[in-house]
């Protein structure tokens, strides 16, 4: 999707009743975001959009990428964090990890596969027994109330056994259609992000198949986009 260079139009900035749905919905997706929404979209600051194209919107804050959107059914208006987000706050969103040889493949901007992350070098989520039941009660309850949120989004639902566990495994399997960060064996920083296309237990199944179709990889053409 971001293969190419990108034009962007001019940025517009955002009326504050929009910035607070785009804060809430961050928190909602991203709870471990929580202790840093302040720094990341202060209360007063001025939220732009950026128009490119394909129907993405890319959202920008004082020049500064933070995130963006496809307005598409496949994507479902999902909020994907910037690269260079992610990279400042390392720790808040979902990973999985591919392997050595599968580096040079994201990087080019091919589909992600699933021999990438069942390989020895790569990593998937490992929920501890019993985990995966109480995450499926935990969501259900979730769903028969409301979030916890302030008008200014302070607040975000509380999430159970989220986070990277002490082998880099993030802690609860992924479904399709969430977003997910994509760490590479020997590597610290992410080298992509994108939207599964299907689930981490299948892909653990199935051990085959595209994982990733479009994503947002280092050095692609949202990476080197100007915001000036």
């Amino acid at each position: 999707m971001f293969k190419k260079d990108l034009s962007a139009s001019p940025k517009q900035k955002l009326k504050s009743s929009i910035q607070r749905s785009l804060r809430n919905s961050l928190l909602s997706t991203y709870p471990l975001l929580t202790p840093h929404i302040d720094e990341l979209l202060p209360k007063k600051s001025s939220l732009e959009q950026v128009k490119l194209p394909d129907r993405v919107s890319l959202f920008v804050l004082e020049g500064q990428p933070l995130f963006y959107q496809q307005d598409t059914a496949a994507h479902g208006n999902v909020l994907v964090p910037h690269l260079k987000l992610v990279h400042r706050f390392p720790q808040s969103f979902p990973t999985i990890c591919i392997d050595r040889g599968a580096i040079r493949f994201v990087l080019s901007g091919a589909t992600l596969m699933a021999p990438g992350l069942t390989s020895k070098g790569g990593r998937l989520p490992m929920p501890k027994d019993g985990q995966e039941e109480e995450e499926s009660s935990s969501e259900e309850e979730d769903s028969d109330e409301e979030d916890d949120e302030d008008e200014e989004g302070g607040q975000a639902r509380k999430v159970k056994n989220e986070g990277v566990d002490a082998d880099g495994h993030w802690s609860r399997e992924l479904k399709k259609g969430e977003p997910v960060v994509v760490m590479a064996e020997g590597k610290e920083e992410a080298c992509a992000v994108g939207i599964l296309s299907i689930g981490t237990k299948e892909v653990k199944e199935k051990g085959k198949g595209p994982v990733i179709e479009e994503g947002h990889y280092l050095g692609d053409g949202l990476w080197r986009l100007s915001l000036d």
